[in-house]
């Protein structure tokens, strides 16, 4: 029978952030699977954990993730670890775990840290609905898109940044989002832990003061709905009501439909833009 892949998340600053499951499996798994091996061994030292290691990151996963698929395969039983916090979340397990799903191999995922879920619910933003973006890409015009992408996202949204790219990211964000609040938290559960809840233009204040050290996590509060509904119906102000409703009847919309459609646009009731449409009869 095939062996069993266990996702085990590790602190993610403070080492008594694990939980005694994820300490038993690492101790009974046949071997771990670890994103940086120096890394792990320092909380295998602390725990007093005896087992073997191999190594499974971004620059390897292309060769070691079959070779890790093969022993499950053989009946070997797996914990895959990351750096720190959830396997599988901005990290290369997300590909260990398809590979497995895709030879019927069991996946096991244990509770543990996680940096996004730690900051949000201590943020003081709204923790009802959210998006995960981790990291954004590398490249300018990559990271425009994605931020594009979030101008009308309602949602309250969760971004990773390293300390050198952070003033530049904060920038980015009050220019195209607009002046929100956003909870900034660095180095969570770590001695020099810090959150603070600013706005996107007081932020860049902040980071002009001081230079940026720690790994951070970027709460930022989702665009307000009425504000997206405004910007839609301002939109139409360009146009007559009169040009609006030919606009769908050119689309194939019939009279009743093209009223409708014109009076949710515009934000007003269908009385509103009959009386337009008929103001000079």
């Amino acid at each position: 029978m095939s062996g069993i892949l266990y996702i085990c998340p590790t602190p993610i600053g403070n080492l008594e952030d694990i939980t005694i499951r994820t300490l038993n499996i690492l101790k009974e798994v046949d071997f771990i699977a670890a994103e940086d091996t120096r890394n792990t061994v320092k909380i295998l030292n602390h725990y007093d954990i005896k087992n073997k290691m191999i190594s499974y990151h971004e620059h390897n996963k292309e060769k070691s993730g079959p070779e890790i698929i093969k022993k499950i395969k053989n009946g070997e039983n797996v914990g895959i670890v990351t750096d720190a916090g959830m396997p599988g979340i901005s990290d290369p397990g997300e590909e260990l775990v398809k590979l497995a799903f895709e030879e019927d191999i069991k996946v096991v995922g244990l509770p543990g840290a996680t940096a996004s879920i730690t900051a949000l619910v201590t943020s003081g933003q709204n923790t009802r609905y959210f998006c995960f973006e981790g990291f954004l890409p590398r490249k300018n015009k990559e990271v425009k898109e994605r931020i594009e992408l979030l101008k009308n996202e309602t949602r309250t949204i969760i971004l990773y940044e390293s300390p050198h790219r952070l003033k530049e990211t904060l920038k980015l964000l009050n220019k195209e989002l607009g002046n929100r609040s956003i909870t900034i938290s660095r180095e969570i559960t770590k001695k020099f832990e810090e959150i603070v809840k600013t706005t996107l233009d007081k932020a860049l204040e902040i980071y002009i003061e001081k230079d940026p050290r720690g790994e951070y996590v970027l709460i930022i509060e989702g665009k307000d709905l009425k504000d997206i509904v405004k910007e839609e119906v301002e939109k139409w102000d360009e146009i007559s009501g009169e040009e609006h409703y030919m606009k769908y009847i050119n689309e194939g919309y019939n009279n009743k439909e093209a009223m409708k459609l014109v009076a949710k646009d515009r934000n007003v009731s269908k009385r509103e833009i009959y009386a337009i449409l008929n103001k000079d009869k």
